[in-house]
């Protein structure tokens, strides 16, 4: 993918709707769902993340990560969970949302497997709503930054281990789950 020409919608849900994505692995690990939402694809494709409050004894304190949660019982399947908890977490509605698919299973370190989810979302950084004892800020990523970071690490081809993925945004790095995530979406896009 060239970070300069405009980021193409059709291409992406094509990758998303016809790759085989990572299976869930089984039943032994806590389940999560997670959102990852692209807002103007079309000119300036941007990434909908959150940073984690600084709550003294919250394992995700200060981390960057996708609006998302663990499966509640009420939850009819791992997208309600995601819908649920994007607006939990955000106030953005199904309705401002082009969902495209599942990008598959992804495990924390923390015995958690998050199944994620892709979708295009219609709103502005103005509109979100969050609590700010969890959310300290809403982060806007902009995906080129993540496309130029993959290539200046030479993260194309290959799976780098926990330690050494990392993707910068501002003062900030993506790393963990999240920036498998991350990394699993900029291979699907510059196959």
């Amino acid at each position: 993918m060239d970070t300069t020409a405009p980021f193409d919608v059709n291409y992406a849900r094509e990758m998303i709707r016809t790759t085989t994505h990572p299976d869930s692995i089984g039943d032994h690990l806590k389940k999560a769902s997670v959102f990852m939402l692209m807002r103007t694809p079309e000119t300036d494709p941007t990434i909908l993340a959150i940073l984690k409050a600084d709550n003294k004894g919250y394992p995700w304190a200060n981390q960057v990560a996708f609006p998302g949660g663990h499966q509640d019982p009420v939850d009819a399947s791992p997208l309600s969970t995601a819908y649920r908890e994007l607006r939990e977490e955000t106030g953005i509605l199904p309705d401002q949302v082009d969902y495209v698919g599942s990008l598959g299973h992804f495990q924390t370190i923390k015995n958690t497997e998050i199944e994620a989810f892709f979708g295009i979302w219609h709103g502005e950084e103005e509109e979100v709503v969050f609590d700010p004892s969890e959310i300290a800020r809403i982060v806007m990523i902009p995906l080129g930054e993540v496309v130029k970071a993959h290539h200046d690490k030479a993260y194309s081809g290959r799976v780098p281990g926990w330690d050494e993925l990392q993707y910068p945004v501002e003062d900030m790095a993506v790393w963990g789950a999240t920036a498998r995530i991350f990394h699993y979406f900029t291979e699907l896009l510059l196959v």
